[in-house]
């Protein structure tokens, strides 16, 4: 296995990681249309802009994408910061994946350099988040108006 930064060359494959996920690991928290309309959205030209602004990562096995995530600023601030687009194929779930892309993302410079990192986190991933010390941002503990958990956690 091999974590390793976004290339473009990468942006059609990772979104169709992110199609599958969501269809198959999202689906019993959320409606086909609203996981249709994120996949709409995630697409390969919308990854590779997202990676022009933030630390994108693939995780590799085989030559075969089965994760990723990315780190970047929380609106423009140095020292905050927020992570995105954090998906693992289902069959590769519960394998530490997600894991080490935490640990991957915690060990970059927006992490370092953060004193608070936020994450807008789906209904489906929010426990995994919460395992891995985020927190609810203000103890909010509902989701917002795009369904998602916003959650934090806060460096010394």
């Amino acid at each position: 296995m091999q974590i390793r930064r976004f290339r473009e060359t990468d942006a059609n494959e990772v979104s169709d990681l992110i199609a599958k996920t969501l269809r198959i690991t999202n689906s019993k928290d959320y409606t086909n249309e609203y996981i249709e309309n994120d996949i709409n959205t995630m697409t390969p030209e919308y990854l590779i802009e997202r990676s022009q602004w933030t630390h994108f990562y693939v995780v590799c096995n085989k030559g075969i994408i089965i994760g990723c995530g990315a780190i970047g600023p929380y609106w423009d601030k140095e020292d905050e910061s927020s992570l995105f687009t954090i998906f693992v194929l289902p069959e590769y779930q519960g394998k530490g994946i997600g894991r080490k892309i935490i640990e991957t993302l915690e060990n970059d410079e927006f992490f370092l350099r953060a004193k608070r990192i936020e994450i807008p986190s789906s209904i489906t991933a929010c426990e995994f988040y919460r395992k891995m010390g985020y927190d609810y941002k203000n103890g909010r503990n509902v989701v917002d108006e795009e369904n998602l958990f916003i959650l934090e956690k806060f460096r010394c």
